[in-house]
């Protein structure tokens, strides 16, 4: 389908987004300890249909799996998107004892000297990914369109591109043992270790995709027509039980690398 039904697709699906918004301030302030759960791990509601080259696995993170009532829509909302994808999700302390099992002790050690837990989550995407490959997405982003639609079975890999054409990674499809992510980590980790950079975004986040790779040498896509983000919640809504707040306001109290 051409990509002007995809955008007016997209900007429906934003007023729609933001409209359910408003009426979540409402719910709060009725019911303002209530939270919802996001599972740990779910079955794909459609049984998968053929091979694909990246694994129909959708991984999220976040501090916490009790969650606002906009972030549980935001999640309810991707998985009708993704009926044929699994879903996975993991919490800080699971993160830590995934990269634990599954790496080198040089790159569990690298990890665990990161104090902010954006910077935490930059690298374990990466890590999930080469270990057992799907597609990753930040908990405040939504698809705009179905997500086997937009990774093609063919597709070893899918980055997405923000306005002005510089790769993002709050969504990022790959298949296991990716080239691209290997360059990533290796780069984390030469951040990580000499430690000049005070700057989620630039020690762990998209800074290190625009240091490391060409958008001309990986498959990228618009963030138009794939993955938006900040529609359905917000930084309110994401942290209103964590006193330490988003990782902007955490860096400049904190120290990104332990010391």
């Amino acid at each position: 389908m051409n990509t002007t039904v995809r955008f007016l697709i997209s900007r429906i699906i934003k007023v729609f987004a933001n409209s359910s918004k408003i009426l979540c301030y409402v719910f709060h302030f009725l019911f303002p300890r209530k939270r919802f759960t996001l599972p740990k791990q779910s079955s794909p509601i459609f049984k998968n249909k053929g091979d694909t080259v990246v694994p129909k696995i959708l991984w999220q993170t976040n501090y916490t799996d009790r969650v606002t009532l906009p972030v549980y829509i935001n999640y309810l909302f991707n998985r009708l998107m993704s009926p044929t994808y699994a879903y996975r999700f993991m919490i800080t302390e699971a993160r830590a004892d995934f990269i634990q099992s599954n790496y080198s002790k040089q790159i569990f050690e690298s990890y665990s000297k990161l104090q902010i837990g954006a910077a935490q989550a930059d690298f374990w995407r990466i890590l999930v990914l080469q270990k057992y490959g799907g597609v990753y997405m930040d908990i405040d982003a939504h698809l705009v369109w179905p997500l086997g639609w937009t990774v093609k079975r063919e597709y070893s890999e899918l980055f997405l591109l923000r306005k002005r054409g510089g790769l993002t990674n709050y969504f990022i499809a790959s298949k296991r043992n990716n080239v691209h992510l290997e360059k990533i980590i290796d780069a984390l980790m030469i951040n990580i270790r000499e430690n000049k950079l005070t700057s989620v975004y630039r020690l762990t986040g998209p800074g290190v995709f625009n240091q490391v790779l060409s958008k001309i040498d990986v498959n990228g896509v618009s963030y138009r027509y794939t993955c938006n983000q900040g529609n359905f919640t917000n930084e309110y809504f994401q942290y209103l039980d964590k006193a330490q707040g988003k990782w902007t306001k955490a860096q400049a109290v904190i120290d990104i690398v332990k010391k």
